[in-house]
C-alpha cells in the first residue's frame, strides 16, 4: 500500500484503494488549524484513509471539516463510517445532497441498480449521517480553515446535479471532483496524459458539464485536484482534452441510440462502451501505450458506467 503524497501547500493525497485498485479514487487533506479532509470514497476505502491519516500523525479528533464534492457512493459513500472515528467533525455536502446522506435509502437503490450483486462489496455499510452534523453551501460561500486559507465552494453541474466544487486560492487549485473528469496517472509512465469527462447515469447534461468546465477556466487554476485521481499541473492539456472528449462521447451516444432505436438499454449500452473504447485504445494506440497496459482494466468499467450514463441522457431527450 501506498504512502500518503506531499502535494505541495500543505496538501497531502491519500490512496483509497477504490474498487480494490490503486490510483482510482483519492482523499485530499488540508493540513490546516482546522484538518479537513476532500473526499472519503466509499465506506470499504475507510480503511485505507484512517491509515493514511495516521502516517500523516492527524489526531482523529483534529478532523474538522469532511468535505464531499457531490454523494455518489465513490466519493461520499464512506463519510458516515468516517465520521464515527471524528468526533469533532462536519460534513459538507452541496444543498441538493444532504437529505440523501442523512437518509441513504435512494443512494443505495440506484447503486444497486448499476452494481447488481457487487453493490456489498464495494459499498457496503452505508451509514446515515445525522442531520446536524451536515452542513450544505451554496454557490460562491467560503469556509475558512486556517489562518490564511478559505476554500470557496463552486456549484458546478454536469456530472451530477447535486456537485460543487472547491477553490483553494493558496494552491491556485481547484478540486473538481467529477465534472472535469477522469486523470488516469498510470499512463504516466508511458509519457501519456488521459482525462476523460465522467458521463455516468443519471444526471449528467453535456450543456452544464461544459459551462462549468469554462467556470473553471475562467479562475486560470495552476492545478486541478480530482477525484480519480490525483493532481495535474497541466491545466491546458485537461481542458483540451475535455474539449475534444465530450462532444466525440455526446456524438457517439446519439449516433448508438439513433441507430439501435429497437434494441434494449442494455444493448446500447454496450454498444456505446464498444465505440468509446475502440477510440480510445487508437488514442492510445497511436502513442505507443501497449494493449496489455494496466489502465484498461479500470477504462473498460469506466467507460460501461459512462455509456449508461450518455444512453439515459439521449433517450431522456427523445421523450
Amino acid at each position: 500500500m501506498s504512502r500518503p503524497v506531499d502535494l505541495g501547500f500543505g496538501i497531502s493525497l491519500i490512496d483509497l484503494y477504490d474498487l480494490q485498485t490503486a490510483q482510482r479514487t483519492g482523499a485530499y487533506v488540508f493540513h490546516e488549524e482546522e484538518v479537513t479532509i476532500i473526499e472519503t470514497s466509499a465506506s470499504p476505502s475507510i480503511p485505507h484513509l484512517l491509515k493514511g491519516l495516521e502516517e500523516l500523525s492527524i489526531d482523529l479528533k483534529d478532523v474538522k471539516n469532511i468535505i464531499v464534492t457531490h454523494i455518489h457512493l465513490d466519493h461520499a459513500g464512506g463519510a458516515g463510517v468516517l465520521l464515527k472515528h471524528c468526533p469533532n467533525a462536519r460534513v459538507f455536502v452541496h444543498p441538493k445532497g444532504m437529505r440523501h446522506l442523512a437518509d441513504p435509502s435512494r443512494l443505495i437503490e440506484g447503486a444497486k441498480a448499476v452494481y447488481g450483486e457487487k453493490f456489498d462489496a464495494l459499498f457496503d455499510p452505508i451509514v446515515p449521517i445525522p442531520e446536524d452534523r451536515l452542513v450544505i453551501k451554496e454557490d460562491g460561500e467560503t469556509l475558512q480553515i486556517g489562518e490564511d486559507r478559505t476554500l470557496t465552494f463552486l456549484h458546478t453541474p454536469g456530472h451530477a446535479n447535486h456537485h460543487f466544487s472547491i477553490y483553494d486560492e493558496k494552491s491556485n487549485g481547484i478540486f473538481t471532483g467529477d465534472t472535469a473528469g477522469v486523470f488516469y496517472p498510470q499512463l504516466l509512465s508511458y509519457d501519456v496524459e488521459l482525462y476523460l469527462p465522467s458521463t455516468s447515469p443519471n444526471q449528467f447534461d453535456p450543456e452544464a458539464m461544459r459551462a462549468s468546465i469554462e467556470r473553471f477556466m475562467t479562475l486560470r487554476p495552476e492545478r486541478i485536484y480530482f477525484g480519480h485521481f490525483g493532481m495535474s499541473t497541466h491545466t491546458q492539456v485537461v481542458w483540451d482534452q475535455l474539449h475534444y472528449w465530450l462532444p466525440l462521447f455526446v456524438q457517439i451516444g446519439h449516433e448508438v441510440v439513433n441507430e439501435q432505436m429497437n434494441q434494449s438499454f442494455t444493448e446500447k449500452t454496450e454498444a456505446v462502451s464498444n465505440r468509446l473504447f475502440d477510440h480510445i485504445q487508437t488514442f492510445l494506440r497511436k502513442q505507443q501505450v501497449p494493449d496489455d497496459a494496466d489502465v484498461y482494466k479500470i477504462l473498460q468499467l469506466d467507460l460501461q458506467v459512462c455509456a449508461m450514463g450518455l444512453v439515459d441522457y439521449m433517450e431522456k431527450q427523445k421523450r
